[in-house]
């Protein structure tokens, strides 16, 4: 009886061994979620990163020529506008930028977001 038992824990015991270790990351893993939670990643991205961002699309609205395609300068603007209304949400400036339908009503609005954030302290053109 002895020696069976002794057989059964020899063979057994490599296999459950092995098991075990195979199960090992998931348990990490496990073990690492629920003890070690990640913080949140921030919702916006970088004030600075925000700033350079509008830079570069101003530079790029105010480099079209005029054989630019309609397409290409409303995608831009539209970018732009993107890029303003993140950095007002960042800087808690209050905007209608996307309330506002294209034309002269969303143009005056535009400018004035670009005061406003200059005022708050964002350095764009």
């Amino acid at each position: 009886m002895g020696v069976l038992l002794l057989y059964g824990l020899v063979a057994i015991a490599p296999t459950l061994l092995f098991w075990l270790l195979l199960r090992l990351p998931r348990l990490i893993r496990y073990a690492r979620q629920r003890f070690f939670p990640r913080p949140a990643p921030p919702a916006h991205p970088p004030v600075q990163v925000l700033a350079a961002d509008l830079r570069r699309v101003h530079r790029l609205l105010a480099a079209y020529g005029p054989g630019t395609p309609a397409a290409r300068r409303t995608g831009t603007r539209q970018a732009y506008d993107a890029l303003l209304t993140e950095a007002c949400a960042v800087l808690e400036v209050p905007h209608r930028l996307d309330a506002l339908a294209e034309g002269m009503d969303r143009e005056l609005e535009r400018l004035r977001v670009e005061e406003a954030l200059r005022t708050a302290g964002l350095a764009i053109p």
